[in-house]
């Protein structure tokens, strides 16, 4: 891939956007991120995924200006309308069945700040920032993804100003798990992810396929379909050798059935 660079490890793949100078994306990049993410999902072997950038300038520095409005390829689906090239490369993310490390290395604008709000939990260096800067050149970005970080007031002020917000005022409005110096940072996502890893994948699944169709939903239909789930998971002997391993303090065995 021109792009991105995959690895997998411990059941664990690593997923670096390597697009120099700054981690732009083009039409093409979205393809390959939609791509790599729906078939990491469909993998046995992995269990959690990191999503992080190469260098320390930029995690993603929003799209890549030049290929605003253009056609993605000659698919008719992205000419008639070419912003779902990016729809469908955030969905592969947001829908990915095992849950996504966000481990931002640098500043996320515009369109880095929306990946980074599909990842499941982010980890920051303390270089990145957080910025929807689409209004200073005269384009307008993810503002539903801002508000599922930082809330609806704090969402207004950042896209209306243009601002970036850095990574320990991320921390403090509870969008950041933890900052960390940036030689650090892939060593923390690892360790965050191997935990990630040690859990049912299966339950795993479940529980993030739950989760997001339950956002958004009121309260009692939300815990419904909670429990709807539950009943699933419990039909599993990996839900079973879960209770049974918890009790006797041992490390569970998961034969994904």
């Amino acid at each position: 891939m021109a792009s991105l660079n995959v690895e997998i490890e411990q059941f664990v793949a690593t997923v670096t956007l390597d697009r120099p100078p700054v981690n732009a994306v083009d039409n093409a990049t979205l393809l390959e991120i939609r791509d790599v993410f729906t078939r990491l999902g469909r993998e046995k072997d992995v269990r959690a995924i990191i999503f992080t950038a190469a260098g320390t300038r930029a995690f993603m520095g929003g799209a890549d200006l030049e290929e605003i409005g253009s056609a993605a390829n000659q698919e008719p689906e992205y000419i008639t309308d070419p912003g779902k090239v990016a729809r469908d490369a955030m969905w592969a993310i947001t829908d990915c069945s095992v849950p996504v490390i966000g481990a931002i290395n640098g500043p996320a604008i515009g369109a880095g700040v929306a990946f980074a709000a599909c990842c499941d939990m982010l980890l920051a260096a303390e270089n990145a920032s957080f910025g929807t800067l689409e209004i200073n050149v005269g384009l307008l970005g993810a503002s539903a993804h801002l508000s599922l970080l930082v809330g609806r007031h704090k969402a207004r002020e950042m896209f209306f100003l243009g601002e970036k917000v850095s990574a320990a005022e991320m921390y403090r409005l509870g969008a950041v798990r933890k900052v960390v110096r940036s030689e650090h940072l892939i060593d923390e996502a690892r360790q965050l992810a191997a935990r990630l890893a040690e859990k049912s994948p299966i339950a795993m699944r479940l529980a993030k396929e739950s989760m997001n169709r339950v956002e958004g939903l009121p309260l009692k239909e939300a815990y419904r379909t909670e429990q709807d789930y539950t009943a699933r998971l419990m039909n599993y002997e990996d839900s079973r050798e879960a209770r049974d391993a918890f009790l006797e303090k041992r490390p569970p065995e998961w034969r994904w059935r």
